[in-house]
């Protein structure tokens, strides 16, 4: 028996999210505003899951016999194997770790997306890096094989075949993750019914590691079961790119979820054309409480040029109509930076984000990630060498009517107006009902002007940097 160490490192400067997050490179969001700061507090301090890859990681160890511990913090800690859970926005920290545990007498090994893709972040700070999702190689480290350099490590097919993760081993925190409605706190689990992505989005890293594959409902619903049987009243948060891609399994896992009884919340993501009202009605029965979907664009033509497929606006309308009838939270992903941006089309895109009404939205700047399309595309526009910046917040490419500090400022602003708007906070509160009043709609209103105004001094530029 060997004692394992799973190291999922707390990132450092501003709210760090790893593992699934970016296709598993990591993002990284910092305050440069007083809203911007409010929402960086915010996800630091209620949105905290643990990294799906650590509990598969620590069950496929455990189960081999071993002495499993997983470790968030930069404390001291001895052991004989060391697998580290690498990113892009924070691998200087997770190498300065790595070197401090080899120096102690532990085997160092990196997993994850950026030492997939960028292993030679790490071949000089620990023993081997793992190239590929690493439980293929985790498996034969539990067996006793070992490894140095570079090791290619196959994708499983049947992901039925790997054990359920180990949470109890993970220590999720009791009280980490706000609930739907943000009126109190919850313990929350991350699950994968699947992995990669079908779609072709340019920009995506979520399908550059391996193809697309689906669990078993029998297999999900069981995982499921399992976790309920641990913790009261669980809330999972499904991290498949596209959840509802299968429409009828979808259906079944809901109705096994009734028919099992089991007493959960799940969230998913997914593309919103991939939902109707009866999917949406069956799956809020079966305990769905928040649906995230990406827009990116309201500009069919900008959705084009990356191979993003286009969704009629009338649609998300109905279907975020439908979720606040349901009391469903809704959050919307939109991307600001596209090549065929001026500010001006940002600002649409911001007044868009407005209009739809969503109960949350995640605005960021485009990266340019390793392994994707769109990297090689736009590799001779790069001038960015900190690959800590390809952080998702942060322009990192010649663009032709952007500079680093303009498209920060747009981004300020994006927030700014669609936090700062007076019946979001209605919105919050559970007032919905309210918040599309004429007098709230004309304090929206007043709320845009009186923010431009304080805006004007950089707004004034435009015409200079553009």
């Amino acid at each position: 028996m060997s004692l394992i160490v799973i190291a999922d490192l707390q990132g450092r400067h501003g709210s760090v999210s790893k593992d699934t997050v970016a296709g598993g490179y990591g993002s990284r969001f910092r305050g440069d505003s007083v809203t911007t700061r409010f929402a960086k507090n915010i996800r630091r301090a209620f949105l905290n899951l643990p990294s799906i890859h650590t509990g598969y990681l620590a069950a496929i160890f455990a189960n081999a016999g071993h002495k499993v511990v997983v470790t968030r913090d930069d404390k001291p800690i001895r052991g004989d194997l060391a697998l580290v859970l690498t990113s892009l926005v924070d691998y200087r920290h997770e190498c300065e770790w790595a070197l401090a545990a080899r120096a102690r007498g532990m085997q160092i090994g990196f997993f994850g997306t950026t030492a997939t893709h960028l292993p030679e972040l790490f071949v000089d700070a620990g023993h081997f890096v793992i190239c590929g999702e690493p439980e293929a190689t985790a498996i034969g480290l539990a067996k006793g094989e070992q490894w140095l350099g570079v090791v290619k490590s196959p994708a499983i097919d049947d992901l039925d075949s790997l054990p359920f993760p180990r949470w109890d081993l993970a220590k999720t925190r009791r009280f980490g993750y706000a609930s739907q409605n943000g009126k109190r706190l919850t313990r929350a689990f991350p699950m994968l019914t699947s992995r990669s992505c079908p779609e072709h989005c340019t920009y995506c890293p979520h399908r550059i590691t391996a193809g697309f594959r689906e669990r078993t409902v029998e297999s999900v619903i069981a995982e499921m079961a399992e976790i309920c049987r641990q913790y009261a009243n669980p809330h999972i948060k499904i991290r498949d790119p596209l959840f509802t891609l299968n429409r009828d399994r979808c259906f079944e896992i809901s109705e096994q979820i009734q028919t099992r009884k089991l007493q959960l919340t799940f969230e998913c993501e997914t593309r919103m054309d991939d939902l109707d009202e009866k999917l949406v009605r069956a799956m809020h029965a079966a305990g769905l409480t928040e649906i995230s979907f990406g827009v990116e664009s309201p500009d069919p033509l900008v959705l084009k040029k990356v191979g993003r497929r286009y969704i009629p606006h009338e649609h998300m309308r109905n279907i975020v109509n439908l979720c606040w009838d349901l009391g469903i939270v809704t959050t919307a992903f939109y991307i600001i930076g596209f090549l065929q941006e001026t500010e001006e089309r940002i600002e649409e895109t911001i007044s868009f984000a407005c209009d739809l009404d969503t109960t949350y939205a995640n605005f960021k700047i485009l990266t340019p990630y390793p392994g994707t399309p769109q990297f090689k595309q736009l590799k001779p526009l790069i001038f960015e060498n900190d690959w800590e910046k390809f952080d998702g917040y942060t322009l990192t490419f010649n663009h032709p009517h952007l500079t680093p500090r303009r498209a920060r400022l747009m981004l300020g602003m994006a927030y700014s107006r669609y936090i700062a708007r007076p019946s979001q906070l209605f919105n919050w509160l559970g007032l919905h009902n309210y918040s599309h009043h004429p007098w709230l709609q004309r304090a929206d209103a007043w709320s845009w002007r009186k923010q431009e105004y304080f805006d004007r001094p950089w707004l004034s530029q435009r015409k200079v940097t553009v």
